[in-house]
């Protein structure tokens, strides 16, 4: 498992290239000479997160159910009409 890195203007230039590099470990993407991100598979991105869900299946909430939530009651007096004097 390799690291390489590229710079912004050689990913643009190359991207199936750069793909196909991200089979074989992380591909680092610099822009003006500092590291700004990461190329991984999506196998690879799961192994270093250990999750296993889509973004949509965590969006979805399918805990929500079991959260107790009892937002408390307003009372009247914190409501008042502006005062324009």
């Amino acid at each position: 498992m390799g690291i390489i890195t590229v710079s912004s203007r050689e990913f643009n230039q190359d991207v199936s290239r750069i793909k196909r590099a991200a089979m074989n470990g992380p591909v680092f993407i610099t822009d003006r000479g500092h590291p700004s991100y990461v190329l991984l598979t999506i196998e690879d991105y799961q192994k270093i997160t250990g999750k296993k869900e889509s973004i949509v299946e965590l969006l979805a909430m399918p805990d929500a159910a079991d959260i107790d939530f009892e937002p408390p009651r307003l009372n009247k007096g914190i409501y008042r009409p502006a005062d324009f004097s």
